[in-house]
């Protein structure tokens, strides 16, 4: 039996009603877990888009990296096959270096081209330039891997290495990174808790009416609109700058290609690779003078190579790259992912009006609740979004944004500054910022585009084929992201 619930707080009204007390604390709790449960929900596309993407790209990067690393072990297989036991270790770490660096680890790409180089050397030498005689003695050895540098048997292939490992692992690092904060904002405002006066608005806008016996009623559109905007006032304010995110995300995806393409750049590694090693062995006796002078004769005795630890039999498609049709590129997907997320540009700015239409208000024409009565239509003053709109609400007052969006916020602003840098935020304006050894910043401007940036072939009919560059006078900004 319905009784006046003189001691009611928030549920207040002339009618009789139904609630106690201790009823209204418990309609309180299920008004704060269902608007968690509506929030949840209608993030929970944009959430799955991003995670599964994020966990998609990941594992493409790992399927190249491998992919690379077999390719790059094959050439020493089919082609140097006696010298493919001893560099497996060192392509293993080079490219193991290289995911390494992709998943966020602190190590540098210049360090691991480098050692990678320095370990080829001496084999190159001790197995093709000599190849009559091995057996050469670990000091000996060294000495030669630490002349690598001076005698620079591989010409300008390591720098390019460099240059195209810089290009494209680091914006793709970034990409990565980013899709994880964007994991991460979705997540804190799927779980904001609410202020007190917000909690008690919802409470009287989503189960007063059921204290009064009307369980199956619903609240006017204007009425949800302005409860909804009142509460979600500072997470609306996250919107020019998640549309600032998705934009930025979008000049980066368009950047990542030609130099700059990972996919590219991994599986015509040993291209270069091969390039390297055939340059040092035309320069064979050149390269003998420049080595006994450095590090002296060296007496050695006639051993068996020892033979290949690759199985490249198994390789179904032993040296031959495989074709990729246009849809399974990592450009293309990565492509896919952007057109789909450029349509949750304005979800913050929208998500109140989103969850009163889909989620909580009575559709337009029908008896809804105004917070106090059943009413034929909301008549009263509709406020708009954001907290320069809270002036005056009828219902819900927001005191600033509160310091979970402010800290997103600041995550936000953090990533997409530092992708525009300080020039232009377009591809082919930005400025070249490679790390340095020390895991800083180093500020280098590239001149006129040359065969050291990658934009002329490798030597190889395939790479030349793959990377088309039309104008290199350009400068670049490689992206670093610090969470």
């Amino acid at each position: 039996m319905c009784v006046p619930g003189l001691d009611l707080q928030v549920c207040i009204s002339k009618n009789p009603t139904c609630c106690t007390k201790k009823m209204e604390e418990r309609y309180q709790i299920a008004a704060r877990q269902d608007m968690q449960q509506v929030l949840q929900t209608s993030s929970s596309t944009l959430k799955f888009l991003i995670s599964r993407n994020a966990a998609a790209f990941q594992e493409t990067l790992e399927t190249l990296i491998k992919q690379a690393e077999n390719y790059t072990s094959i050439l020493f297989c089919n082609t140097y096959r006696n010298i493919a036991l001893e560099a497996a270790a060192s392509v293993q770490e080079f490219f193991t270096d290289v995911g390494l660096f992709l998943f966020g680890a602190d190590v540098n790409p210049e360090e691991f081209v480098n050692k990678f180089f320095d370990s080829l050397f001496p084999l190159v030498y001790n197995h093709l330039i000599n190849p009559s005689v091995t057996g050469s003695s670990m000091e000996y050895s060294e000495c030669i891997r630490m002349a690598r540098r001076d005698v620079n048997p591989f010409g300008n292939i390591p720098k390019r290495v460099m240059g195209q490992m810089g290009r494209s692992l680091l914006p793709s690092r970034t990409f990565l990174q980013a899709l994880n904060l964007g994991i991460e904002v979705i997540n804190t405002t799927d779980h904001l808790q609410f202020s007190k006066e917000c909690s008690r608005a919802l409470l009287r806008m989503q189960y007063c009416p059921h204290c009064q016996g009307l369980t199956l009623s619903k609240p006017c559109m204007g009425y949800c609109l302005n409860i909804m905007r009142g509460c979600l006032a500072n997470m609306a304010e996250l919107n020019a700058h998640w549309h600032a995110y998705i934009r930025s995300l979008e000049e980066l995806s368009d950047a990542m290609h030609g130099t700059y393409d990972i996919e590219h750049v991994l599986l015509n590694f040993h291209l270069l690779v091969n390039d390297a090693v055939m340059q040092a062995h035309l320069n064979g006796q050149k390269l003998s003078e420049q080595v006994n002078k450095i590090c002296g004769q060296q007496v050695k005795t006639p051993t068996q190579s020892p033979r290949c630890a690759f199985d490249w039999r198994k390789e179904k498609h032993g040296m031959k790259i495989s074709i990729r049709s246009g849809e399974e590129t990592l450009a293309n997907r990565r492509k896919e992912f952007i057109n789909s997320l450029r349509l949750f540009r304005t979800f913050y700015g929208g998500l109140a009006d989103q969850l009163c239409t889909n989620e909580i208000a009575a559709a337009d024409g029908l008896p809804c609740w105004n917070g106090e009565d059943i009413v034929k239509s909301w008549k009263q003053r509709i406020i708009g979004n954001g907290l320069k709109a809270e002036d005056g609400h009828p219902s819900v007052h927001q005191e600033g944004m509160g310091p979970i969006v402010n800290k997103i916020i600041d995550k936000v602003k953090h990533f997409f500054q530092l992708l525009q840098g300080r020039s232009t935020p377009k591809p082919d304006k930005w400025e070249l910022l490679q790390m340095g050894s020390g895991g800083g910043m180093v500020e280098q401007v590239s001149g006129d585009c040359d065969d050291e940036d990658g934009c002329g072939g490798s030597g190889s009919g395939e790479a030349k084929r793959t990377l088309k560059i039309t104008d290199c006078k350009f400068v670049i900004l490689i992206l670093f992201l610090k969470s």
